[in-house]
């Protein structure tokens, strides 16, 4: 045996994937490896990020198996090929491969185990399909045979895509039990290397669906340490750096997180075509948009998207930050109305109820922020349940309902607090400040509006911090008459003499909705007239309002 080959062995052996990957391949071109040293190299080069060389490695060592009978191994390595193909979107091409190595064992009539690895491949095919209920039963198989050959690392995937797909038909506790169950079994290394990098990420990917912040830690801070453990790992180094980032702008460090996210563009960007490197891209741009670096955002949503990765609701949401409100609500009713299943919509209607509340919407706001509510209600994650009350609580006070909005903001402001998440906390606060205004209790109100632009100013929320800033200038006498967010807005341009045609366009509602509004002030104002509505804005200090962003 050449020196190479042990050496590659023994790197393999150790985990260290870059060293392994370079004396296997330099052993190869002094010889030909033997099938488990191919085994090896296509490994050592799929989690270093090569990917094309792995499959042509795989693809020889199938091929050599073949020939010389091999039937069971053929397949194994056909199944990883399938594997690294489906999981980078190549439907066609794994698909392929798992349709060659079903045949392959059909033609020669073995029963092994590696029968469960393509039904587990297929069901793999499906899922990504959109056929939910042909996977479910393709994973189930696939763990039957699992279970049958007791094969800890095809009974892990397995109870893994079940979970995933009981998940997405609505059956959460069961699905989440599934994934806690297959997870013991990654945790104690009875798996490849491959099949331990890609559970964590799937099942870290399932937490984030379910709004399930805490398992979603907890998993990502494993990855994290077995990342850590291997130097020369590329392919899931890059996943756990925005699985990070994501954790850290939730609790409000987006300077630790931007960190983050630049080491993961700099770990996905070579070699080319890394899927993770698109969602990389969409935290940066919602980190720039918090931050109120629009121009930064905006490019950061363009490179998502041109990598493959969806942008929203954070481009609509950008979208309403740069004044374009009608174009923000025509991204967020397409991307609504195109989302399915239900942890789908859940995602997207926080931030549907922001821009409608935005545009004076405050009917369709109810209406999604009921749907929230019930999802939230149905999925039970702590994250979806805050999430249900800050959104209830914003329709509440865009309704004028005081009372009622007090009661859902301040469940959500502990919540956020339990949750950390010291933004959504500070936003929570500027809503309740403005209840306690609505309600006439002004030196509570300022008393949540200076903690709120203490803690904006401290996370760098440029944006945030200069809205609650105009707010504590607005004096008690202002908005004691009981006037909504949008009353105010709709006051403060009457008062610059724009007609309602005029307001209209420039708050992206209707004309309708400007005359209602109208009848409402002048009824809350006792006022006689709309000459008499600019005179009183005047007189008051309105003329320069501001719309009130603190939606979830």
């Amino acid at each position: 045996m050449a020196e190479g080959i042990a050496r590659g062995r023994d790197a393999f052996d150790q985990q260290a994937w870059g060293r392994a990957y370079h004396d296997l391949s330099a052993a190869a071109d002094e010889e030909p490896l033997q099938v488990e040293d191919l085994e090896r190299l296509a490994a050592a080069a799929y989690l270093t990020g090569r990917s094309e060389e792995s499959l042509d490695v795989w693809a020889r060592a199938h091929h050599s198996c073949a020939e010389v009978g091999d039937v069971a191994r053929a397949a194994r390595c056909a199944f990883w090929i399938a594997f690294a193909l489906l999981n980078a979107g190549e439907l066609a091409r794994g698909g392929g491969w798992v349709d060659r190595a079903q045949r392959l064992l059909d033609e020669r009539r073995v029963d092994c185990v590696e029968r469960g690895h393509i039904r587990y491949a297929a069901a793999l095919r499906s899922v990504f399909s959109g056929d939910v209920e042909t996977a479910l039963a393709g994973f189930r198989q696939a763990g039957g045979i699992g279970v049958r050959y007791r094969d800890p690392e095809l009974m892990a995937l397995a109870r893994i895509g079940e979970g995933r797909c009981l998940v997405y038909m609505g059956e959460i506790a069961r699905g989440v039990a599934l994934l806690d169950e297959a997870m013991v079994a990654v945790g104690a290394s009875e798996v490849s290397a491959i099949a331990v990098g890609d559970s964590y990420c799937t099942v870290i990917e399932g937490c984030r669906e379910l709004f399930d912040v805490r398992r979603a830690q907890e998993w990502t801070a494993a990855l994290s340490r077995w990342c850590d453990a291997q130097p020369e790992l590329v392919l899931y180094r890059g996943q756990c750096l925005v699985h990070r980032a994501e954790l850290l702008q939730l609790r409000g460090a987006w300077g630790d997180a931007l960190d983050e996210v630049q080491r993961a563009c700099a770990r996905l960007a070579d070699p080319d075509g890394q899927p993770a490197l698109g969602a990389a891209q969409y935290v940066r741009g919602d980190l720039h948009r918090l931050q109120g670096a629009l121009g930064e955002a905006e490019d950061a949503y363009r490179a998502a998207n041109a990598l493959g990765h969806d942008p929203q609701p954070g481009l609509a949401l950008l979208r309403l930050a740069q004044g374009h409100a009608q174009d923000a609500v025509a991204m967020i009713r397409r991307v609504l109305d195109e989302a399915e299943p239900a942890v789908a919509r859940a995602r997207i209607l926080a931030a549907y109820v922001e821009i409608m509340l935005a545009v004076g919407d405050a009917t369709a706001a109810r209406v999604a922020a009921d749907e929230l509510s019930a999802l939230a209600a149905e999925i039970g994650r702590p994250l979806l349940l805050v999430q249900a009350a800050h959104a209830d609580g914003a329709v509440h006070l865009a309704e004028s309902d005081a009372h009622a909005a007090l009661r859902a903001l301040r469940r959500a402001r502990t919540g956020w607090q339990e949750l950390d998440a010291r933004y959504l906390v500070a936003r929570c606060r500027v809503l309740i400040a403005f209840a306690y205004r609505l309600s006439g209790d002004e030196d509570s109100a300022t008393m949540e509006l200076d903690v709120a632009r203490a803690e904006f100013a401290h996370l760098g929320a440029a944006p945030d911090a200069a809205q609650t800033e105009a707010l504590l200038h607005t004096s008690q006498q202002t908005l004691a008459p009981g006037l909504s967010p949008r009353e105010l807005e709709v006051l403060a341009e009457v008062a610059k003499g724009h007609t309602n045609r005029q307001i209209a366009r420039q708050l992206a509602i209707s004309e309708k909705t400007v005359a209602s509004h109208l009848t409402h002030i002048f009824t809350k104002l006792d006022l006689p007239s709309r000459a008499a509505a600019a005179v009183y804005a005047t007189e008051h200090g309105l003329t320069d309002a501001r719309p009130l962003r603190g939606g979830p």
